[in-house]
């Protein structure tokens, strides 16, 4: 493998948030930013990649954020941290979510305190994880049940205080080749 082949981030989560920011338009130099539900540190690499100043890396697990970030001055690690249970030193400019089981409709509400008045969410939606079980199909959520899916899910959020701006489909599939989308979210 050429180092022209190599990833850009330490996960593909990375380049899924790298493509939302590209696409929503935001320019992260000097932000100080949180991301609930690291794990390697997909998301955590594509932010201080473009700039930002400060991650709060927090994950239920513990030791699975990779060696570099966890050894990065820019990186605060919480791990053993429930998102929904997180209290952070301060609050940030963007908040972005990557949480397998959780609900979008339990994890954003809490990203909505952590966020500065002009901060932004911006959340990896799972509409398999959001369906109703009787919705999948060996894992699947079929295609064509997607957008009813995500349009519920934005629908609650809206309801819950997020002011959700835009969307756009994830350009890598999730497992499974599930559609996974990220949505762009402000204070209501």
């Amino acid at each position: 493998m050429s180092s022209s082949d190599a990833p850009r981030f330490v996960s593909r989560a990375g380049e899924k948030l790298d493509y939302a920011l590209e696409r929503f338009e935001i320019d992260l130099g000097g932000w100080v930013c949180a991301d609930l539900g690291s794990n390697v540190g997909g998301f955590v690499d594509c932010l201080l990649q473009r700039g930002a100043e400060r991650v709060y890396s927090v994950d239920t697990g513990h030791g699975v954020l990779d060696w570099n970030l966890r050894n990065d001055d820019r990186v605060v690690v919480m791990e053993k941290t429930n998102a929904l249970h997180v209290e952070l030193p301060e609050l940030v400019r963007l908040v972005t979510i990557d949480v397998a089981w959780t609900r979008q409709h339990l994890v954003v509400p809490r990203a909505l305190e952590m966020i500065e008045d002009d901060g932004v969410i911006v959340s990896l939606i799972k509409p398999h994880y959001e369906a109703e079980p009787g919705m999948l199909k060996r894992g699947v959520l079929p295609r064509d049940r997607v957008d009813e899916v995500v349009a519920g899910v934005l629908d609650r959020l809206g309801q819950l205080g997020a002011r959700v701006a835009c969307w756009v489909e994830s350009p890598i599939e999730g497992d499974k080749g599930n559609l996974e989308v990220l949505a762009l979210m402000r204070l209501g």
